[in-house]
C-alpha cells in the first residue's frame, strides 16, 4: 500500500517522531521490539547493550509513529566512546515531536535524574513506568505516580510492562493524539530506518553479551567488513573487535566453540529478520584503544 493511500485512508492522520529516553537498562529496546513486533534493536541483561539510536516504525489507520530507541545515559565510564553515545542521546531530542521517558517501577534514582534534566522544554513528554509486572503490591505504584507527577508537568503517564506487553496498547493510543497532522513519513510496510548492514552487527553484538556474560569484556563491537547479497543469499563477513589479546580467546571458547555458538544464533536471528538464507563468518580481531579512539568510532557509525 502506497503513502497515499495510507493517508487518504485516515484524512486526520498523524505522523510523527517518538524518541525513547532512559538511563541503561530500563527497557527502551525491549520497548521499541514489542511495538514493532520484531527485534529491530538488540537486547541484554547488561548495560550499553545499546550505542546507538535505532528507528521503528508502526503505521496504524489514524497514524505513522517512527520511535527512535536511543543508549542509556551514561553517567559511570569516561570515554570517547561513552560520550559519543551520550551525544547521541541528546541529538536524538533536537526535532522530535514526543519524548517517552522511560524509568523502572518504584525507582527514580541519580541516573535518571541526570536523564531528566536532558528533557528539553516545549516537547510534550510521556512518562513511562516499566517493569510494573515485578510489583508485587500494585498499590505502591500510586504513590509513586504521585511523585512523579510533582516532579515536572507530563502529558501522560503509563505504567506497563514493556517485557509482557502489558498496557504497551495504551502508551500507542496516548501518544497519537499528540502527534501532528501529517502524511505517513514512510511507507506502511517499513519498520525501520536501519540498514540491513548495520542490523547484522548489532545481531552479533547481542550475542557477544547474551552469551559471553560478565566474561564479556566492555571494549568488544562488530564490524561488518562485507555484506553481499548473491542469487538471493546475504553472504556476511563480521569481524568482533576486542581491545587486547588477552581478550581475544574469551570470545572465541575452547576450541573454538563459543565463536561457532554466536556466529550459528546471530545467522538464525538474520534469516529471521531478512526472510533468507544468510551465510556468516565470524572472525575477532584485537584493536587496540578502539573506545578512545573518534576515528575508529566514526568508522563503525558512531556520530
Amino acid at each position: 500500500m502506497s503513502l497515499q493511500t495510507v493517508t487518504e485512508r485516515a484524512p486526520a492522520f498523524r505522523a510523527g517522531q517518538v524518541a525513547i529516553v532512559g538511563r541503561p537498562n530500563v527497557g527502551k529496546s525491549t520497548l521499541l521490539n514489542r511495538v514493532v513486533g520484531q527485534k529491530i534493536s538488540i537486547t541484554s541483561r547488561k548495560p550499553q547493550t545499546t550505542r546507538q539510536h535505532v528507528t521503528g516504525i508502526i503505521t496504524r489507520a489514524d497514524a505513522q509513529i517512527v520511535f527512535v530507541d536511543t543508549p542509556g545515559y551514561q553517567t559511570v565510564h569516561r570515554s570517547a566512546l561513552n560520550r559519543l553515545m551520550n551525544r547521541s542521546v541528546a541529538a536524538s531530542l533536537e526535532g522530535v515531536d514526543i519524548i517517552v521517558w522511560m524509568i523502572e517501577a518504584l525507582v527514580c534514582n541519580a541516573a535518571d535524574r541526570a536523564v531528566e534534566k536532558l528533557l528539553p522544554a516545549g516537547v510534550p513528554v510521556v512518562l513511562a513506568i516499566n517493569k510494573i509486572d515485578r510489583i508485587g503490591d500494585k498499590r505502591l505504584l500510586l504513590p509513586f505516580i504521585a511523585e512523579m507527577s510533582a516532579r515536572r508537568e507530563f502529558s501522560s503517564i503509563v505504567p506497563l510492562s514493556a517485557g509482557r506487553g502489558t498496557q504497551v496498547g495504551e502508551l500507542l493510543d496516548t501518544l497519537v493524539p499528540l502527534l501532528p497532522r501529517g502524511p505517513a513519513l514512510y511507507g506502511e510496510d517499513e519498520v525501520t530506518t536501519m540498514s540491513e548492514r548495520f542490523l547484522a552487527a548489532e545481531l552479533v553484538r547481542e550475542k557477544l553479551f547474551r552469551l559471553l556474560g560478565d566474561e564479556l569484556p566492555y571494549a568488544t563491537t562488530v564490524e561488518i567488513e562485507q555484506f553481499k547479497l548473491v542469487r538471493g543469499v546475504r553472504r556476511i563477513n563480521a569481524i568482533i573487535l576486542v581491545a587486547s589479546r588477552t581478550q581475544k580467546p574469551i570470545v572465541i571458547g575452547r576450541g573454538g566453540e563459543k565463536l561457532k555458538l554466536i556466529a550459528s544464533q546471530a545467522r538464525q536471528d538474520m534469516e529471521a529478520l531478512f526472510g533468507g538464507k544468510v551465510y556468516l563468518e565470524v572472525w575477532v580481531k584485537v584493536r587496540r584503544g578502539w573506545t578512545d579512539s573518534e576515528a575508529m568510532l566514526n568508522r563503525l557509525g558512531f556520530e
